[in-house]
């Protein structure tokens, strides 16, 4: 009987930590999140799978020692996840806005395929938190159009239909963007292409 009111109370304890680390932290993640989604209902998706996954680790008894960390580091891969999903022939990296004769790469041209094994799996990770860092840098307004054109696909049009941005203007930001992520990742590639 000891050890059914022993479950009982850790149970209920469990809980009480559970609810207490999603009222604290749901508002500063759901930001997170929807500075790097676009999509309502995808960041909505990813918030829930992200608390999903808190949950269950603390049903496996898995420790957690700072949840907050731990909760953004799981949304930050989830994230990078729905953008592996994304298609690829819209991240157009290598031509930049006005390019066109340039040739055309894709984000998945230029990082590590994830099937080369673990060293490539790695520098692939790696180059993709410092995309991460890198958009971060970027003033708002030209990390919102880099993220509108080359991540979900929107051409310039559209996205002047959407913000009341002229053209000329999402195309001056958006070259602006690229050559600052050119520059500020060009090491870090060469470093992982030698």
């Amino acid at each position: 009987m000891d050890k059914a009111l022993d479950n009982a109370w850790t149970m209920t304890e469990q809980d009480r930590k559970l609810s207490e680390t999603v009222e604290r932290e749901r508002g500063r993640l759901r930001n997170f999140i929807r500075r790097r989604v676009a999509d309502e209902a995808e960041a909505e998706d990813i918030l829930q799978d992200v608390f999903y996954e808190l949950v269950e680790a603390y049903r496996l008894m898995k420790p957690i020692e700072r949840a907050g960390a731990w909760l953004f580091r799981v949304a930050r891969n989830r994230i990078i996840d729905l953008f592996r999903k994304k298609k690829p022939e819209a991240m157009s990296w290598v031509r930049s806005a006005g390019e066109e004769d340039a040739e055309a790469q894709t984000l998945e041209d230029l990082l590590p395929s994830p099937e080369a094994g673990p060293e490539a799996e790695y520098a692939r990770g790696v180059l993709l938190e410092d995309l991460e860092a890198a958009l971060e840098e970027l003033p708002d307004n030209q990390r919102e159009v880099f993220v509108a054109h080359e991540i979900e696909g929107l051409s310039f049009k559209e996205i002047s239909a959407e913000t009341g941005v002229s053209v000329n203007t999402l195309l001056s930001r958006k070259h602006h963007a690229v050559v600052h992520l050119r520059r500020r990742l060009q090491s870090i590639h060469d470093e992982f292409t030698r």
